[in-house]
């Protein structure tokens, strides 16, 4: 048995790692409905959604919710998609994360220490 991952899987994780990125909702919602795991995560364990979230793309937070990822699924380093968004002062994602159950007080620092930090309460309604 060998330990090494297959060059076109690797290659397939990287694209649709760059779709998250991108914000391209419906290419993911295509990858994830051919199988492609919605929590897929990468070397840092930033998930689809993490990278859709933090680069601000809410039409691909929500397609990805609306399969089943995993709201406040923290990355490697504690944080969580909301916190990101937060953090990246995009309301519409936020709006979108809040609306799927995610929980403020999740992760390290949390979306509510993250919005204390920078000013932007107002993003999680206070």
């Amino acid at each position: 048995m060998t330990d090494e991952i297959d060059p076109e899987v690797v290659e397939l994780a990287g694209k649709v790692f760059d779709l998250a990125r991108a914000g391209d909702a419906a290419g993911l919602a295509a990858y994830v409905d051919a199988g492609v795991p919605a929590d897929l995560t990468n070397e840092k364990g930033d998930s689809l959604l993490m990278l859709a979230a933090y680069h601000g793309h809410p039409d691909a937070v929500r397609a990805l919710l609306d399969r089943g990822a995993d709201a406040d699924r923290a990355n490697d380093r504690g944080q969580t998609p909301l916190a990101g968004a937060v953090f990246k002062g995009a309301a519409d994602v936020v709006a979108a994360l809040l609306a799927a159950g995610a929980d403020p007080d999740a992760g390290q620092p949390s979306a509510r220490q993250t919005a204390q930090m920078f000013g932007r309460t107002d993003l999680l309604g206070g």
